[in-house]
Protein backbone atom coordinates (compact mmCIF):
# COMPACT_ATOMS: atom_id res chain seq x y z
CA UNK A 1 0.00 0.00 0.00
CA UNK A 2 1.38 3.64 -1.20
CA UNK A 3 0.10 6.87 0.83
CA UNK A 4 -1.97 7.43 -1.50
CA UNK A 5 -4.06 4.44 -1.44
CA UNK A 6 -6.67 3.95 1.52
CA UNK A 7 -6.22 1.39 3.07
CA UNK A 8 -7.74 -2.09 3.04
CA UNK A 9 -10.42 -4.22 5.46
CA UNK A 10 -10.48 -7.75 5.00
CA UNK A 11 -13.42 -9.29 6.66
CA UNK A 12 -13.16 -13.81 6.31
CA UNK A 13 -16.85 -15.13 6.18
CA UNK A 14 -16.74 -18.78 6.85
CA UNK A 15 -17.62 -21.64 9.26
CA UNK A 16 -15.34 -22.47 12.35
CA UNK A 17 -12.63 -24.73 10.96
CA UNK A 18 -13.08 -23.82 7.55
CA UNK A 19 -9.73 -22.47 7.38
CA UNK A 20 -9.85 -19.01 7.44
CA UNK A 21 -6.79 -18.52 10.29
CA UNK A 22 -4.22 -20.26 8.03
CA UNK A 23 -5.50 -18.38 5.15
CA UNK A 24 -5.08 -15.15 7.08
CA UNK A 25 -1.55 -15.89 8.36
CA UNK A 26 -0.25 -17.41 4.68
CA UNK A 27 -1.79 -14.35 2.65
CA UNK A 28 -2.20 -11.65 4.62
CA UNK A 29 0.78 -11.22 7.38
CA UNK A 30 1.33 -7.58 6.61
CA UNK A 31 -3.00 -6.44 8.09
CA UNK A 32 -3.56 -5.83 11.47
CA UNK A 33 -5.24 -8.92 12.76
CA UNK A 34 -8.22 -8.60 14.53
CA UNK A 35 -10.24 -11.26 16.16
CA UNK A 36 -12.27 -11.91 19.04
CA UNK A 37 -10.69 -15.28 19.36
CA UNK A 38 -7.93 -13.22 20.09
CA UNK A 39 -9.06 -11.82 23.21
CA UNK A 40 -8.45 -13.12 26.55
CA UNK A 41 -10.82 -16.03 27.58
CA UNK A 42 -13.97 -14.27 29.27
CA UNK A 43 -12.95 -10.70 28.21
CA UNK A 44 -16.24 -8.54 27.61
CA UNK A 45 -17.03 -6.39 25.40
CA UNK A 46 -15.74 -8.41 22.32
CA UNK A 47 -17.75 -6.22 19.74
CA UNK A 48 -16.44 -2.99 21.39
CA UNK A 49 -13.02 -4.29 21.29
CA UNK A 50 -12.86 -5.17 17.99
CA UNK A 51 -14.76 -2.30 16.55
CA UNK A 52 -12.26 -0.25 18.46
CA UNK A 53 -9.34 -1.51 17.13
CA UNK A 54 -10.26 -1.80 13.74
CA UNK A 55 -11.03 1.50 14.01
CA UNK A 56 -7.78 2.59 15.12
CA UNK A 57 -6.00 0.48 12.57
CA UNK A 58 -7.71 1.76 9.58
CA UNK A 59 -8.09 5.29 10.82
CA UNK A 60 -3.83 5.37 11.36
CA UNK A 61 -4.05 4.10 7.56
CA UNK A 62 -3.18 0.14 8.35
CA UNK A 63 -4.67 -2.21 6.41
CA UNK A 64 -6.82 -4.85 9.18
CA UNK A 65 -7.92 -8.26 8.37
CA UNK A 66 -11.08 -9.63 10.94
CA UNK A 67 -11.40 -12.82 11.07
CA UNK A 68 -14.38 -13.87 12.00
CA UNK A 69 -17.18 -16.44 10.98
CA UNK A 70 -19.09 -13.40 10.10
CA UNK A 71 -22.22 -15.87 8.60
CA UNK A 72 -24.84 -13.13 8.30
CA UNK A 73 -25.13 -9.91 6.94
CA UNK A 74 -25.90 -8.17 10.14
CA UNK A 75 -22.84 -9.51 11.96
CA UNK A 76 -20.87 -8.02 8.42
CA UNK A 77 -22.74 -4.67 8.69
CA UNK A 78 -21.06 -3.23 11.73
CA UNK A 79 -17.46 -3.96 10.11
CA UNK A 80 -18.34 -2.61 6.76
CA UNK A 81 -20.15 0.69 8.30
CA UNK A 82 -16.49 1.56 10.36
CA UNK A 83 -14.47 0.63 7.31
CA UNK A 84 -16.70 3.11 5.43
CA UNK A 85 -16.56 5.83 7.97
CA UNK A 86 -12.50 5.13 7.81
CA UNK A 87 -12.18 5.49 3.98
CA UNK A 88 -11.01 1.54 3.65
CA UNK A 89 -11.27 -0.86 0.41
CA UNK A 90 -13.68 -3.44 1.79
CA UNK A 91 -12.82 -6.72 0.63
CA UNK A 92 -14.95 -10.26 1.56
CA UNK A 93 -12.94 -13.77 1.63
CA UNK A 94 -15.74 -16.40 1.47
CA UNK A 95 -14.72 -19.77 2.93
CA UNK A 96 -17.43 -22.11 0.85
CA UNK A 97 -16.56 -25.58 2.50
CA UNK A 98 -19.37 -28.14 3.70
CA UNK A 99 -19.67 -28.61 7.60
CA UNK A 100 -17.74 -32.32 7.12
CA UNK A 101 -14.75 -30.30 5.69
CA UNK A 102 -15.35 -28.09 9.12
CA UNK A 103 -15.94 -30.25 11.47
CA UNK A 104 -12.62 -32.82 9.76
CA UNK A 105 -10.70 -29.62 10.25
CA UNK A 106 -11.48 -28.87 13.66
CA UNK A 107 -11.11 -32.24 14.30
CA UNK A 108 -7.70 -32.13 13.98
CA UNK A 109 -7.44 -28.86 16.07
CA UNK A 110 -5.97 -28.76 19.96
CA UNK A 111 -6.73 -26.19 22.72
CA UNK A 112 -8.67 -23.09 22.66
CA UNK A 113 -9.17 -23.58 18.49
CA UNK A 114 -11.16 -26.77 18.83
CA UNK A 115 -14.67 -25.58 18.76
CA UNK A 116 -17.72 -27.54 19.70
CA UNK A 117 -19.21 -29.55 16.61
CA UNK A 118 -22.94 -27.55 17.51
CA UNK A 119 -21.03 -24.24 16.69
CA UNK A 120 -20.25 -25.54 13.02
CA UNK A 121 -23.59 -26.53 12.54
CA UNK A 122 -25.25 -23.80 14.42
CA UNK A 123 -23.31 -21.11 12.02
CA UNK A 124 -24.14 -23.76 9.03
CA UNK A 125 -27.94 -22.96 9.64
CA UNK A 126 -27.26 -19.24 10.00
CA UNK A 127 -24.66 -18.49 7.16
CA UNK A 128 -25.59 -16.13 4.28
CA UNK A 129 -22.74 -15.99 1.60
CA UNK A 130 -21.64 -12.70 1.33
CA UNK A 131 -22.41 -10.55 -1.31
CA UNK A 132 -21.23 -7.02 -3.00
CA UNK A 133 -24.91 -5.32 -2.35
CA UNK A 134 -23.58 -5.62 1.01
CA UNK A 135 -21.01 -2.89 0.27
CA UNK A 136 -18.01 -4.92 -0.32
CA UNK A 137 -15.75 -3.74 -3.37
CA UNK A 138 -14.38 -6.87 -3.87
CA UNK A 139 -15.74 -10.42 -3.04
CA UNK A 140 -13.69 -13.88 -3.62
CA UNK A 141 -14.81 -17.09 -2.77
CA UNK A 142 -12.02 -19.88 -1.54
CA UNK A 143 -12.88 -23.30 -1.71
Amino acid sequence: MTASQPPECIILVGLPGAGKSTFARANFPGHDYISKDAFPPGARNKQARQDAALRAALAAGRSALVDNTSVTPAERAAIITIARQCGARIVAYYFDVSTREAVARNDRREGRAKVPKVAIFTSAKRLVPPSLEEGFDELHTVH
